[in-house]
């Protein structure tokens, strides 16, 4: 039986580089004569990027920041904007939670202030700040990123679209909020007066013990009714106030950067807390319901609980707290945002200083 010779086929390296060149070269050019056999020429600007061409980069925001980036400088903000102003968050709660028979006669922000220090001195004021520093982190990033995703995507461009600016506030406080909520209701009981709880994860443990996962979620409705109105008139107030203050003196802008962003978010917070006021005092009834006496509600219905304010308290029982809401948003609020615009300016050197390289 004859044998078939094989034959072995040997491609050296150096001839597939020029493949694609030598395939080019008989692609016909639709203006050449075909019959004269003329080819196109190889123009180099044609096939091969331009001088100064930067291939773009798909993770890589408007603002030159990559998304986690975005995430980091939020989280950053919102631990210290919380735990900087957290003794007055912790009156606006008391005043806000109080009700009969835990306090007889409502108390104002000079008395809510002297009894903490009288009765549970200076570390009463702090009372919870560790289940607002495990939730303001992971909940801010959320919040950031997502408002900068959205401001991107809204925005279609123009960055003067108080509209877009708004909408993108009230989705990004959507999904922050229910990353916060559970912690929220933690903080809020642990600030009350003679809290039955220990700590963060004793509170924790007993309120998913005794009322189940639907007590840390119970406000949740309420918070986001209160957080979409909220967010769009601070978000629109910011960014508003930014470009005025920025047009006063365009030529200092990037001097004065820092003082614009504080005194732009200072303004916006103010505001939107004085708004929203009422709502707050529901979300808060809500989470401290059951808790050192306060009233419990057979629902968590926003409309109820403010029928029960209104009727237990009158329409002045809606605006309880305010004086230390505004206090605590205001410069919360200016806090956030420098610390915000401070960390992605931070990251813009960075990620300069990395194309470099």
């Amino acid at each position: 039986m004859a044998t078939i010779p094989s034959f072995s086929i040997t491609r050296k390296r150096s001839y597939f580089p020029i493949y694609p060149l030598f395939h080019l070269a008989f692609i016909p050019n639709p203006n050449s004569n075909l019959h004269g056999r003329r080819f196109p020429k190889f123009h180099r600007p044609d096939l091969l990027p331009a001088a100064g061409y930067a291939e773009p980069e798909l993770s890589v925001s408007h603002d030159g920041i990559e998304f986690w980036q975005f995430m980091v400088a939020g989280s950053i903000a919102g631990v210290i904007e919380h735990t900087s102003m957290f003794p007055v968050d912790t009156l606006k709660t008391r005043m806000q939670a109080q009700s009969a028979p835990c306090h007889s006669v409502p108390a104002g922000l000079r008395h809510a202030f002297t009894s903490i220090l009288r009765l549970e001195g200076p570390l009463g004021l702090y009372r919870g700040i560790g289940a607002m520093s495990l939730g303001a982190g992971p909940a801010h990033a959320v919040y950031f990123s997502v408002y900068e995703k959205a401001k991107e995507y809204l925005s279609r461009g123009n960055p003067n679209n108080p509209a877009a600016h708004a909408a993108s506030g009230v989705v990004a406080t959507v999904a922050s909020d229910a990353v916060l909520t559970p912690m929220d209701t933690v903080k809020q009981r642990l600030q009350l007066r003679s809290s039955p709880y220990k700590g963060v994860a004793d509170c924790a443990a007993r309120v998913f013990r005794e009322e189940g996962l639907r007590a840390f979620y119970a406000s949740y409705r309420t918070t986001v009714v209160m957080n979409a109105p909220f967010t769009a008139v601070h978000f629109a107030t910011y960014e508003a106030s930014k470009r005025a203050l920025m047009e006063v003196s365009p030529d200092n802008a990037s001097d004065e950067r820092l003082v614009v962003h504080a005194t732009a978010g200072a303004a916006a917070g103010a505001l939107a807390a004085l708004v929203t006021t009422p709502l707050d005092v529901v979300k808060t009834q809500l989470q401290c319901q059951g808790v050192c006496g306060c009233e419990k509600f057979s629902s968590s219905s926003t409309m109820e609980v403010t029928r029960a304010v209104i009727m237990r308290d009158g329409l002045a029982g809606l605006m309880r707290g305010w004086k230390p809401r505004m206090l605590f948003h205001a410069p919360a609020a200016a806090i956030c945002w420098s610390t915000y615009e401070a960390s992605k300016s931070f990251f813009q050197k960075f990620n300069e200083r990395k194309k470099t390289f």
